[in-house]
């Protein structure tokens, strides 16, 4: 690998690497902290021309909540073991993951009702992007100067 794309890689990785910091830190400080997949699933990947951040399936709901409808087969064992995660404990724990899981499927999470956006990543995407630009460019341009400074042929 050239010295060049060694050195892209190198800056896209390390953007991607703060921009995954970034984005656990605004989900810890909202309090969606549940069992800890959602920032454990959040990982960096390269292939020979890219780098990707990727997430668990369900990632896109962090900000904006999930709308109510169809829902999962079994959902309410996902709210139970949510509820053990968040160690909250009530008299009849089945029951209670069952009716919450029902007003979630009716009318979606309290996020969602409330119209609110959580930023935890959205604003963070741009910067990002920018960031690696504005890296790449140094990069690049350092090799442009260096072809112009190497031509003896003039227009």
């Amino acid at each position: 690998m050239n010295d060049t794309k060694q050195e892209a890689r190198v800056i896209i990785g390390e953007e991607l690497e703060a921009l995954r910091k970034t984005i656990i830190a605004h989900h810890l400080n909202a309090g969606q902290r549940a069992s800890g997949r959602t920032e454990r699933s959040l990982h960096v990947e390269f292939t020979d021309s890219t780098g990707t951040l990727y997430g668990r399936q369900a990632f896109g709901v962090l900000e904006v909540g999930r709308a109510g409808g169809k829902v999962p087969k079994g959902f309410y064992k996902v709210i139970l073991q949510w509820m053990q995660d968040k160690g909250i404990q009530v008299e009849k724990p089945k029951s209670f993951a069952f009716l919450v899981a029902r007003k979630i499927a009716k009318e979606g999470t309290k996020v969602h009702r409330e119209g609110k956006i959580v930023d935890i990543y959205s604003q963070e995407i741009p910067k990002t992007v920018q960031n690696i630009l504005d890296r790449l460019f140094g990069v690049f341009a350092k090799d442009v100067q260096h072809i112009n400074l190497n031509s003896n042929e003039k227009d």
